[in-house]
C-alpha cells in the first residue's frame, strides 16, 4: 500500500516535485501514484480537498488531498497527453461532479467514471471542452439523461431552474411514490460565468477582484483564499494587523450569514417571526461591517498583501456596541427556536445527513459538523491570526436540519468571543505590504474558512499576472449530499432542507 505522504517523499526525492509551488507540495505523479492516492481516498485515510484541471500540452489534472491523522496536505499533479487520467470517482464519489466539471471544461476524460455526463455544459455552448481541445457542439446536443428509478406508482416533479423569489437557478428532478421522495437529482451549471477562463492573464489586481465575486455572500473568504495562495506563491510576508482585520471581516460575514440562515429556515417551516428577528440582526452586522470598513459585504477589501482600508477610529466602539445587542438579542431567539413544538416538529430528524456520509464525501462548514466530521480550516490548517485565537469547533452526530441549526448557533457565539478577542489584541503596524508585479512569479495553494466551510484557491503566477487559477467552493461537497439528505422525506421538505445546507450554485458552478 503505498499512501499519500510515501507519494509526495518519492516525488521529493526522484525531482518530481515542483520546487516553486507554497507552502505545501505539489509533486507530479505517474497514474500509478494517482491511482494509488486514489485507493487512500477511498480507504479513508486522505480527504479530497479539490479535484481540477489545467490545458495545455499535454493537458494536467491537479487534486489536493489532506491526510486524516495529522492534516498533513500535498498536490499531486498527472500529464494528460492522451487526454485521459484514471477516474478518482470510480472509487471515491466525493470526485464524481468534479471529473465531469473537468470533461466539460477542459475535455480530459476520466477512465473506468461511472457517470460520464456532462456537467457545466448545459447544451448552450457553441464548443465543447472550451478552455481545451474547443471541439465543435453538436446540433442538435442530445437529451440530458436523469437517472433511472424503480418502483411502483412513482411519478416525477421537475423544479427549476427558474425558482419563485430571488435566488439562484438550478434545476432538482424529484422522483417520489405519493409525497415521499425516492430520489432527487439536481442539475447545475446555470450560473457558470468562467471564472477559470477569465482568471487566465488576468493582473493580480484583477484576478482578487473576480475571485471575490465568485460567490458574493462569501466574498471575503474568497478574498483571503486568493490572497494567501498569491502571497504563497510570492513569499510575501502580510503585516500581522492586516490578517487581524482579515479575521474580523471573516467573522462578521460569518454572522450575517448565519443570522441569515437562521431565519431563513425558521421561515420555511413557517415560522416567521424568527426571520424578521433574525434579518434585523443580519442588518445590523452588515450596518457595522460598512461603518467599519465602508462596505456592506466588505467586497474587494481583502487583497493579495493585506487589506485594502484600515479600521475607522470609532470602529471598535461601533462593533462592541453591535456584540451587546447581539448577546442580548440572539439568546431569546435561540430559547424561541428550541420551546417551539411545531418548529422541532419540523426541523428534528428532517433531512438526515449520515456521518460516513459526511466523513467520504469531506463534508466542509456545518453540514459536515452537524453530523460528526470536526473539521475546520481554521483549525486543520492554522493560518494566522486563529492560530493565536482561542476557539472551539462545535460538533453535532444528528445529522439533520435542527443540528445544522444548532452549529450555526454555536458557531454564532464563538464568533462573538473571536471579534471581542480580535479586538483587544489588534496589533498596530501597517496594513499590507506592496506586490511586485515584476515578480518572476511561483505557485501557490490557500485556504480560508467560509461560513459554509473551507474555500480552496489554487494559483500559478508568471511575471506579475495569473496564469491559471482555480478556486473550489465548499458547495462540491454538500449538494451531493442533499441527494441524499432528502431521499424519505417528503417533498414538503425539500425546502427546509435545501435551506438548511444553503449551498452555493454561483460559487458551484464558476
Amino acid at each position: 500500500m503505498t499512501s499519500l505522504r510515501e507519494i509526495v517523499a518519492q516525488g521529493c526525492a526522484d525531482g518530481r516535485r515542483v520546487e516553486t509551488h507554497r507552502p505545501w507540495p505539489r509533486v507530479v505523479v505517474t497514474a500509478e501514484g494517482w491511482s494509488a492516492v486514489t485507493g487512500e481516498l477511498a480507504a479513508g485515510r486522505a480527504t479530497m480537498l479539490g479535484l481540477w484541471g489545467e490545458s495545455g500540452v499535454p493537458g494536467v489534472v491537479h487534486m489536493a488531498a489532506i491526510t486524516e491523522d495529522d492534516n498533513e496536505i500535498a498536490v499531486l499533479s498527472l500529464e494528460c497527453p492522451l487526454q485521459t487520467f484514471p477516474s478518482v470517482g470510480a472509487l471515491h464519489p466525493a470526485a464524481i461532479r468534479l471529473e465531469r466539471a473537468i470533461h466539460s471544461l477542459y475535455g480530459l476524460k476520466p477512465v473506468g467514471a461511472a457517470d460520464t455526463r456532462p456537467w457545466l455544459d448545459l447544451g448552450f455552448w457553441d464548443v465543447e471542452s472550451p478552455l481545451g481541445p474547443r471541439l465543435p457542439a453538436a446540433n442538435p446536443r442530445p437529451a440530458y439523461d436523469f437517472l433511472p428509478v424503480e418502483g411502483e406508482n412513482l411519478h416525477r416533479i421537475p423544479v427549476g431552474p427558474v425558482h419563485a423569489g430571488i435566488i439562484e437557478p438550478g434545476h432538482f428532478r424529484f422522483t417520489c411514490a405519493g409525497e415521499t421522495v425516492a430520489r432527487l437529482e439536481q442539475r447545475l451549471g446555470y450560473v457558470h460565468k468562467g471564472i477559470d477562463s477569465l482568471m487566465a492573464g488576468a493582473t493580480i489586481d484583477r484576478a482578487a477582484k473576480l475571485a471575490a465575486r465568485t460567490s458574493g455572500d462569501s466574498t471575503v473568504a474568497y478574498g483571503i483564499a486568493f490572497a494567501r495562495a498569491v502571497e504563497a506563491a510570492l513569499e510575501i510576508e502580510v503585516p500581522a494587523r492586516a490578517h487581524y482585520l482579515r479575521a474580523l471581516m471573516a467573522e462578521l460575514e460569518r454572522l450575517a450569514n448565519h443570522f441569515g440562515d437562521i431565519g431563513a429556515i425558521c421561515n420555511d417551516a413557517s415560522f416567521a417571526i424568527m426571520h424578521a428577528h433574525c434579518g434585523i440582526l443580519r442588518e445590523q452586522v452588515l450596518r457595522a461591517a460598512d461603518a467599519c470598513f465602508g462596505h456592506r459585504l466588505m467586497m474587494d477589501r481583502v487583497v493579495p498583501g493585506g487589506v485594502a482600508v484600515d479600521l475607522r477610529a470609532d470602529a471598535p466602539a461601533i462593533l462592541r456596541s453591535a456584540l451587546k445587542i447581539f448577546r442580548q438579542r440572539f439568546p431569546r431567539l435561540v430559547e424561541l427556536y428550541d420551546n417551539t413544538a411545531s418548529l422541532q416538529d419540523r426541523t428534528v430528524s428532517t433531512g438526515v445527513v449520515r456521518a460516513d456520509y459526511a466523513k467520504q464525501f469531506g463534508a466542509p462548514g456545518y453540514v459536515g459538523r452537524a453530523s460528526g466530521r470536526a473539521f475546520d480550516s481554521r483549525k486543520a490548517i492554522a493560518y494566522a491570526p486563529y492560530d493565536a485565537l482561542d476557539f472551539t469547533v462545535p460538533v453535532l452526530t444528528a445529522g439533520d436540519v435542527n443540528a445544522r441549526v444548532w452549529i450555526r448557533v454555536h458557531e454564532v457565539e464563538q464568533s462573538f468571543a473571536l471579534i471581542e478577542q480580535i479586538l483587544a489584541g489588534l496589533p498596530d503596524g501597517p496594513i499590507a505590504t506592496p506586490i511586485d508585479s515584476a515578480n518572476n512569479g511561483g505557485e501557490g495553494l490557500g485556504f480560508a474558512e467560509g461560513f459554509r466551510g473551507d474555500v480552496l484557491a489554487a494559483v500559478r503566477l508568471e511575471n506579475g499576472r495569473v496564469a491559471h487559477c482555480h478556486l473550489r467552493d465548499p458547495s462540491w461537497f454538500q449538494w451531493p449530499l442533499l441527494e441524499t439528505a432528502i431521499e424519505g422525506n417528503i417533498v414538503a421538505d425539500f425546502p427546509l432542507c435545501n435551506k438548511s445546507f444553503n449551498c452555493s450554485y454561483s460559487g458551484h458552478d464558476l
